[in-house]
């Protein structure tokens, strides 16, 4: 028996098929004389599609909630929460939770501390999305520590979405951002030991983030972008990720993390989603716009986030699943969670109700060996 999802990926129809499949007789009714199914107002048009979807049925109320991809999102979910637990808005509470990482010079991908470009520049990264559908990032943004904050400020305080390198920059430093060198000694000394080599990976090999073997690279070496998701007490989603993206990447580069729809979408009817990995790979298949669309559909976040995965392993069918890795991550407004990678090892921190912040493997489409 042919699976729904095979349909979708067999006949390349995707979300134009699921919504087919759930509008039924309607939208045959609609293409009949006097239905009007073309373009345009009037009383026999088509009834837009986010209109006539169901969101997902009641669940279990899990609010607040606060998830986070990777291990350095136990602090990053522990500052969120403070301002969960205090009554606060998520979107102040996704901020103030991935700033911590960004101001950890131990976290290599992320903020102060990140391993630079080829050229030795450490570029940031960042979005943010609240409740209301509202947005801002920035991308290429070098110098500023939190680029979150100032993602954050091009949403509330510009008609843009989006600003970037030397803009970004004078835009930071006019609302009061201190500039500072964000090449820590450690980041420097990696990447000098680097050049002599020059060998460009922009992903490592997956291994046990618990080994603690010198000789096996860490999970997080080159990819370990935050993303978080977090659910306030009235109910309201928000969404942030940040990063200083791949080590070494060419300058100029930037990856998924400023983009809306693919590192980061939130639908306040239905969830959030968000990415970790390498950013090309997403950006081409605007996984997190697309889980969410999914979960409007009907999907749950687990479901949803398999699907992002199927499609990446659909462009690649004929090639190397060995030298991908993306890991997606989805809650739904009820709290509910997802979570699924093409690699084995990728990890999220989730802080809920009762107030506990734990560590979960999330399932893999490549198992562990």
């Amino acid at each position: 028996m042919t699976t729904r999802r095979e349909v979708l990926i067999g006949t390349g129809a995707g979300l134009t098929t699921l919504g087919a499949l759930s509008l039924g007789g309607a939208r045959m009714a609609a293409a009949q004389p006097g239905g009007n199914g073309g373009m345009g107002g009037g009383a026999g048009s088509r009834m837009p599609l986010v209109d006539r979807i169901v969101p997902p049925g009641e669940g279990l109320g899990h609010k607040p909630l606060v998830v986070s991809t990777w291990r350095h999102g136990l602090p990053a979910n522990d500052a969120a929460w403070k301002v969960l637990a205090d009554g606060g808005r998520a979107l102040d509470a996704v901020e103030a939770g991935v700033r911590v990482p960004e101001a950890d010079p131990e976290v290599t991908s992320v903020g102060y501390g990140g391993r630079p470009d080829r050229e030795g520049h450490v570029t940031l990264d960042a979005c943010i999305m609240d409740e209301h559908g509202q947005a801002g990032a920035v991308a290429f943004l070098e110098g500023i520590m939190h680029p979150i904050s100032v993602a954050r400020k091009v949403m509330e305080l510009t008609p843009h979405v989006m600003l970037v390198g030397e803009g970004a920059r004078r835009f930071a430093v006019a609302q009061g951002f201190p500039e500072q060198d964000l090449l820590t000694d450690k980041a420097r000394a990696d990447w000098q030991e680097w050049l002599k080599t020059s060998d460009y990976r922009p992903w490592t090999p997956p291994t046990d983030p618990k080994s603690t073997s010198s000789a096996r690279p860490r999970p997080s070496d080159n990819h370990d972008t935050i993303s978080m998701l977090a659910i306030d007490g009235d109910g309201n989603l928000s969404g942030a990720c940040t990063t200083s993206g791949l080590a070494y990447k060419m300058h100029g580069r930037v990856g998924d993390s400023p983009i809306i729809g693919a590192a980061l979408f939130v639908d306040n009817e239905v969830g959030a989603a968000c990415a970790t990995g390498v950013g090309e790979e997403v950006m081409k298949t605007l996984g997190s716009f697309l889980i969410v669309e999914l979960m409007r559909q009907g999907a749950t976040p687990q479901e949803a986030c398999e699907e992002g995965i199927a499609r990446i392993r659909h462009r690649h069918r004929d090639g190397d699943l060995s030298q991908v890795q993306v890991g997606y991550l989805a809650i739904d407004r009820h709290g509910n969670v997802g979570a699924y990678d093409v690699q084995p090892w990728f990890q999220y921190a989730i802080t809920d109700a009762e107030g506990d912040t734990r560590l979960v493997d999330a399932n893999s489409w490549l198992k562990r060996k």
